[in-house]
């Protein structure tokens, strides 16, 4: 199924080193404090991302990895700064800043002429993956400072420098893997290869996120490795989680994958169980609130549903694996969602965007944020698929809501194009329906290029479901969930607020009347193109996505779970016949 897209963006590398520039400034300006650290997160965070893209733009001039004047150029200063976040956790947060007399000097050596493609980094983005994790597992791994630290680009550039740091080890080198998914191989030059190779006995670390479906990325280094001389108990492996390799990888490199060390330390040992009350997430949350003494609840991996429905037989399906993590804290003065919103500027990019939906009275009110996360108001209520609200009444305030977000809130980040989602949906209905249901909906799709130039990108919600909303009890329709959805880890992003509409339109069964009432509302506020010809395109789209999303939920779950995603599934599958025959 096509769900997953890589978030990619071109940027130029001068504008770049300008924004770095000014977050380290601001560093050496702010006093020691938990803002301080991440705002050095931040710029090291948009460093790695920047050293990726010069080294893959190297990577695709040459065809391979090769050794770079930039690339050292590049490793040396993501260490540095890895350097002075391991300080300033280590620290509490206390202590002066280090950085060398010439780095700016040193940062404007990370330049290019061309436009680099760059890859936001999906750990620190989605998934709570944060940097000091790594410092703490190169601390307790045993590795000594002889290791080669090797970094899988994208997002282990960055990690890898982590390791290197606290291991008082040389500067990471990086390494891309190509090829199809599950089957990664490398391509080194000999200079290169001879370079990492230079002592066979000393230890290698291989340094990445994840493993996800199939762990090749990590296999086929550590096979590049044994393959040049390199025994396998020299192989040491720090991963983002304690998991197996996914269901697609190989024989060999399961086998090598449990015989051989991986050291992790996870976000729950960083910020939720450790002792030390300055690096606890439940201290960074209570400063901002307010509160001194509070309790706190994992609503992780859809425990959230058992806080709004009194029966699970009620549950709505939950995607555990991309939900992200989240929490109610509970004091004598109220009870707030802590939820995980993204490092490197993401939390409060989202906060001022929340802020706004807020003061309109849409959204509950926004307390803050703290190191990735948005704090915001723990609202009482009734999930709305059983609140008892009129259906005119819910088709109103959709209405009202999608036509303010179309109107006040302009797109934040890119999306896939109409002729990829279409693509996208015709591929995921054929899987589930078979190739005669994809190719009459190929046709109903006809040419979707058409409408390209009356389409307009804003910050569309892309998660109408009727879960994701609260009747309150004083009676106010509430989103619970308004900032996420376009920034996930997927291919959607921000599109035409048709999306939305046809999406309200789906997940509320709404009549034909219905229908046309939401998108006459939605088009009088932002004053955007609602024709049948567009909603039937984007319902289409939309539908595939569905699909294709539920689908790869249900490869990883329990039979209860199974069975809402199944009847997810199907209720999507059954608005085809009535689409394509429309």
């Amino acid at each position: 199924m096509l769900v997953y897209g890589d978030v990619e963006h071109i940027e130029n590398a001068a504008a770049v080193r300008a924004s770095i520039s000014r977050l380290m400034m601001a560093c050496i300006e702010m006093q020691p404090s938990r803002q301080r650290h991440e705002t050095l997160v931040r710029a090291f965070i948009l460093t790695g991302e920047l050293v990726q893209g010069l080294a893959d733009q190297e990577f695709g001039g040459k065809g391979a990895d090769d050794i770079s004047e930039l690339q050292d150029a590049g490793a040396k200063f993501l260490r540095m700064q890895a350097r002075e976040i391991m300080q300033s956790w280590r620290n509490g947060f206390s202590g002066s800043l280090s950085f060398p007399e010439d780095w700016t000097t040193k940062l404007e050596s990370l330049a290019s002429a061309d436009p680099v493609r760059m890859k936001r980094a999906e750990g620190y983005a989605f998934y709570a993956l944060y940097p000091e994790s790594y410092i703490e597992a190169a601390s307790i791994s045993n590795s000594t400072s002889k290791t080669v630290v090797i970094g899988i680009r994208s997002i282990g550039t960055g990690l890898a420098a982590l390791v290197s740091a606290a291991l008082d080890a040389e500067p990471a080198y990086s390494l891309r893997p190509t090829g199809h998914p599950f089957e990664r191989y490398v391509r080194v030059t000999p200079a290169l290869s001879e370079r990492i190779l230079a002592d066979h006995r000393t230890d290698f670390a291989i340094v990445d996120e994840g493993p996800g479906l199939s762990g090749s990325s990590f296999g086929c280094v550590a096979d590049w490795l044994q393959a040049n001389g390199v025994a396998s108990d020299r192989l040491h492996f720090f991963p983002s989680h304690t998991g197996e390799l996914g269901p697609h990888a190989s024989k060999p490199h399961r086998t090598r994958w449990r015989d051989r060390p991986r050291h992790v330390v996870s976000f729950d040992e960083l910020t939720l169980k450790t002792q030390d009350p300055k690096h606890r997430l439940q201290t960074w949350a209570s400063d901002v609130v307010g509160v001194a003494r509070s309790s706190w609840r994992d609503l992780s991996g859809g425990a959230w549903r058992a806080v709004r429905y009194r029966d699970p037989s009620h549950w709505p399906p939950s995607y555990m694996q991309m939900e992200k993590r989240k929490f109610l804290m509970e004091a004598e003065g109220g009870a707030w969602l802590v939820k995980f919103a993204g490092l490197g500027g993401s939390d409060s990019d989202k906060a001022r965007r929340g802020s706004l939906l807020s003061e309109a009275g849409f959204i509950p009110k926004i307390a803050g944020t703290c190191y990735g996360f948005v704090i915001d108001e723990w609202l009482d209520g009734t999930p709305l698929d059983h609140s008892g609200a009129s259906r005119r009444d819910i088709a109103d305030h959709l209405g009202r809501y999608l036509g303010f977000r179309a109107r006040h809130l302009p797109a934040q980040n890119g999306g896939a194009s109409i002729q990829k989602l279409c693509e996208m949906a015709i591929f995921n209905i054929a899987e589930a329906a078979g190739s005669d249901t994809a190719e009459k909906l190929r046709c109903v799709i006809s040419t979707p290029e058409r409408l390209a130039g009356r389409l307009r990108r804003v910050d569309t919600d892309n998660r109408l479901h009727p879960w994701e909303w609260l009747t309150t009890t004083s009676g106010r329709i509430v989103k619970t969930d308004a900032l996420d959805h376009n920034a996930a880890h997927d291919l959607i992003g921000c599109q035409d607020i048709a999306w939305d509409v046809v999406g309200a339109c789906v997940e509320f069964e709404l009549s034909s009347k219905e229908r046309y009432r939401l998108a006459d509302l939605v088009a009088q506020e932002a004053d955007c193109d609602l024709r049948d010809d567009v909603l039937k395109l984007f319902e289409a789209c939309y539908l595939g996505f569905q699909i294709g999303l539920w689908s790869q939920a249900r490869a990883s779950v329990d039979d209860a779970e199974r069975e809402r995603i199944e009847s997810t599934i199907k209720r999507y599958l059954d608005r085809l016949p009535q689409l394509i025959g429309a």
